[in-house]
């Protein structure tokens, strides 16, 4: 049985400002339900392969000002998703700490590692050839991340293998993320509820 510290792991985020009303919130130890409702279609498709291959339970409901453009709803939509990461982690006693994974699709596969450090650092390698999927702008992807990346005090590196269409490129490296941040989060057996660290504790100072 792997180690447990009985308490539920939740983290739950309220984000308003002059620009953007969102609301999240996750269960690292959930079954891969979505509820993802953002005002950017894509971006929800997105999320749901966030849920369904990490097996994180995923509500997301927010409003914006997409009608300028994704930019504001898309950056406080992950940092809210990053704060409720930091939150649901808590002293991150007894898990592996770090992930690793590449998904391929199609003719797209994409590397994903990261270490829930405490360090916020974003390393990524995306070339994706179109300006938009939909009506999602591209650039946004690697925005997306580095916002996510400065609220949960992950370290993150993102390198592309292989990929000539825009939505399989970003769909691996969503999947790629899900199931290395599934690795990270959950339980080392033989830890026995230790922090997985030589310093003895994993903090964002």
């Amino acid at each position: 049985m792997l180690y447990s510290s009985g308490s539920s792991r939740i983290g739950e985020v309220k984000r308003v400002t002059k620009e953007t009303n969102v609301h999240v919130k996750i269960n690292l130890d959930g079954t891969g339900v979505a509820d993802c409702s953002t005002g950017i279609p894509f971006l929800d498709h997105m999320l749901d392969q966030l849920a369904s291959h990490g097996l994180f339970d995923v509500y997301v409901k927010a409003t914006g000002d997409t009608h300028i453009d994704d930019h504001h709803s898309n950056e406080d939509i992950a940092l809210a998703i990053g704060t409720a990461l930091l939150q649901s982690l808590g002293d991150r006693k007894g898990i592996n700490r770090f992930g690793h994974f590449t998904a391929p699709l199609d003719e797209a596969a994409v590397e994903v590692i990261l270490d829930l450090s405490g360090r916020p650092h974003l390393s990524c390698g995306l070339d994706i050839p179109t300006q938009r999927v939909g009506t999602y702008d591209t650039q946004l992807v690697e925005h997306f991340f580095q916002s996510l990346v400065n609220t949960s005090g992950m370290t993150l590196h993102i390198r592309q293998l292989a990929g000539k269409n825009s939505h399989h490129i970003i769909e691996a490296c969503f999947k790629a993320f899900a199931r290395a941040l599934r690795q990270a989060t959950e339980y080392d057996l033989r830890r026995h509820g230790s922090v997985p660290s030589s310093k003895g504790v994993l903090s964002r100072s």
